[in-house]
């Protein structure tokens, strides 16, 4: 039986330890995490097939896509791990400098957070992010991955504390709770005295479930209802080419899109020219009234599409789904993402620098583009390193959060037996 408060007081007493660790040997803990890695690497597969074999009439395939580790996959998590240590460590850094009228000498100082609990679902990636970040940013961590990954995360984890035996740190500072009991994880989300910060990964249920009963403050995001806005200006064939990716790259990730917006005076031209292209890849369509009609004018046999109901363009597929809808023009475009986006990462593909820059003003998403596909919202392609979560909510911290996100700071003020007067 796993008993919680002894794990937050050990993850507390270890965040002490984190907060005055060089950068030295936390960089060496990295390096040896990715050679355990590249050591187990059999070892991990063998394990993640008894997850996805376990799961793949349990779960979505989107769920199971997340699941799936490949030794491709665990490559791309090694060179993370690497480039996580390649990166500056926020820890220590000094900056707002300035000097109080009596003399004072003030500045802030950037300090880890203390202990950080990760709950999270299907994705093994996500252990491997989370001890690699979390301990280059000098915090502790409590990490609680869902029932379908445990023979996968044990493994993992067996590498963590492996990595953090090699390198003289504190094994406790990176703990993981082995199973999926929800009572456990209810029993979690109330100690506040021990854990600082509560970042949840997985589907709405879960962040819903975290927000509801946490009484530990919450970082939420990574659901993705991601929008690109074709103007009437827009390149047509370069737009197909963004949103060919924007969808069919990775379907299943949070940040591919769900919805194209399409102005009404190309949607003629440009609608049967997407759909053709993406068909070819197996998108379906989830169309409104006008877009409809213009497919049903094609008379393609190869397309395969819907009358949008209800909540279609409130749905986040995680699959070869795309909903279309025609608006008027920019502002009845920026009217449906304001009023349907989850505030992850919206676009708008155009040649006009006007209305471009009143998408930018207008859309109040984490991450707002102009010509470029929403798929490059992600800790490495914005030069972050790793994420631990796409957070789209406005307080702490928005969009990927890497190391600095991770951190918060204090006020040094230092005097001369200084006393106000």
């Amino acid at each position: 039986m796993i008993d919680l408060n002894l794990m937050g007081k050990k993850a507390r007493e270890a965040s002490y330890i984190l907060s005055g660790i060089q950068t030295e040997k936390k960089n060496l803990f990295l390096n040896k995490l990715a050679e355990t890695l590249e050591m187990r690497m059999s070892e991990i597969l063998s394990e993640n097939a008894e997850d996805v074999s376990a799961s793949k009439n349990v779960l979505t395939p989107a769920m199971v896509d997340r699941l799936t580790l490949t030794a491709d996959r665990i490559h791309g998590i090694i060179r993370d791990v690497l480039n996580v240590s390649r990166l500056s460590d926020p820890v220590g850094e000094i900056f707002s400098p300035m000097e109080h009228k009596e003399g004072l000498k003030i500045c802030k100082k950037r300090v880890p957070i203390g202990v950080i609990a990760v709950i999270y679902e299907s994705r093994p990636n996500v252990t491997i992010d989370s001890a690699c970040l979390m301990i280059k940013s000098g915090n502790a961590s409590i990490l609680r991955g869902g029932k379908e990954t445990i023979r996968t995360n044990s493994v993992l984890i067996a590498c963590v504390r492996d990595a953090l035996d090699q390198s003289g740190i504190p094994a406790d500072a990176v703990q993981f709770i082995d199973t999926p009991d929800r009572n456990i994880m209810m029993e979690l989300l109330q100690m506040d005295e021990s854990i600082d910060m509560l970042i949840p990964r997985g589907g709405a249920g879960l962040h819903d479930f975290c927000r509801k009963n946490s009484r530990i403050p919450v970082i939420t995001g990574g659901i993705g209802i991601c929008h690109l806005f074709v103007d009437k200006t827009a390149d047509q064939e370069k737009s197909i080419r963004v949103i060919q990716n924007a969808k069919v790259q990775r379907p299943t990730v949070c940040n591919a899109i769900e919805t194209i917006l399409v102005d009404q005076s190309i949607a003629s031209d440009f609608i049967p020219k997407v759909c053709s292209v993406l068909s070819l890849s197996g998108v379906r369509f989830k169309v409104d009234q006008t877009a409809y009609e213009i497919l049903n004018e094609t008379k393609n046999p190869n397309l395969m599409y819907d009358l949008a109901e209800k909540n279609d363009f409130d749905t986040e597929w995680l699959s070869l789904i795309l909903g279309i809808k025609v608006v008027c023009n920019v502002d009845e475009a920026i009217q449906h993402i304001q009023l349907h986006s989850t505030k992850h990462s919206d676009g708008i593909l155009t040649e006009n620098a006007e209305n471009a820059q009143k998408f930018i003003e207008k859309v109040n998403s984490a991450c707002v583009y102009v010509n470029a596909s929403t798929r490059f919202t992600d800790g490495a392609e914005l030069g972050l390193g790793a994420e631990i979560a796409i957070s789209t909510q406005p307080l702490h911290a928005r969009g990927p959060m890497a190391l600095q996100e991770l951190t918060t700071y204090k006020w040094i003020i230092q005097g001369d037996y200084h006393f106000r007067k």
